[in-house]
């Protein structure tokens, strides 16, 4: 039943975006109900951003479409999504890359959105409680990097787990307005953004919430 909602749900997001087939697909087969709350599940196939607790929302299907097509997921193998917040980010990365690191701040939303990915019995998954401007060392380096909030500017170390060659996009602060950014490294550093479109995203927040 849930694909079925997913394929109508894509069927909206396409008539707003060129939606590619592989996205379109990841995006069909995850159950968005499962990473709403569970008041809200009547709205889970909407194209609206959802408040998930904790002053952090759900973004809209329509942003996660986007910001997944504009990752160019094609050939790369791992992923690091920066803000794991519901988790319903990391899924879809999940149907498109063998390895996705994702890591959240606020840890009661972490312990949610585990427990959702388990239940979806998902297994190429990893996530961490940090501050997502550390990144995750460990793994790096990774073929992509993807922001899931707002940032001033992309630190140090997240350019240093970068593969070279690897694409990172972002919403940047820009004046009183943000705009979607994505960055190639070359020669071990970030290339000039390309600017894709305006956007508004909560912002990236120093240190862990416990």
């Amino acid at each position: 039943m849930f694909r079925l909602k997913g394929h109508l749900m894509c069927d909206q997001i396409a008539r707003k975006f060129p939606l590619q087939d592989n996205v379109k697909e990841a995006i069909s087969n995850i159950d968005r109900e499962l990473f709403v709350p569970a008041s809200l599940k009547h709205l889970a196939y909407n194209l609206d951003a959802l408040p998930m607790g904790a002053d952090q929302w759900i973004s809209s299907p329509l942003t996660v479409a986007k910001m997944t097509q504009y990752l160019i997921p094609e050939g790369g193998d791992s992923v690091l999504e920066i803000g794991c917040g519901s988790g319903y980010q990391a899924m879809v990365l999940s149907r498109l890359f063998r390895r996705v690191f994702s890591i959240e701040r606020i840890e009661k939303l972490l312990l949610e959105a585990k427990e959702r990915i388990r239940k979806s019995g998902i297994s190429n998954i990893n996530t961490k409680l940090d501050d997502g401007q550390n990144g995750w060392a460990a793994f790096a380096p990774y073929d992509r990097i993807m922001f899931s909030a707002c940032v001033q500017k992309i630190p140090d170390a997240i350019i240093e787990q970068l593969e070279e060659g690897g694409i990172l996009v972002a919403p940047i602060a820009d004046g009183d307005t943000q705009v979607i950014a994505r960055f190639r490294k070359k020669n071990n550093q970030l290339s000039t953004p390309e600017i894709l479109e305006k956007c508004l995203f909560v912002p990236v927040l120093d240190g862990v919430m416990r």
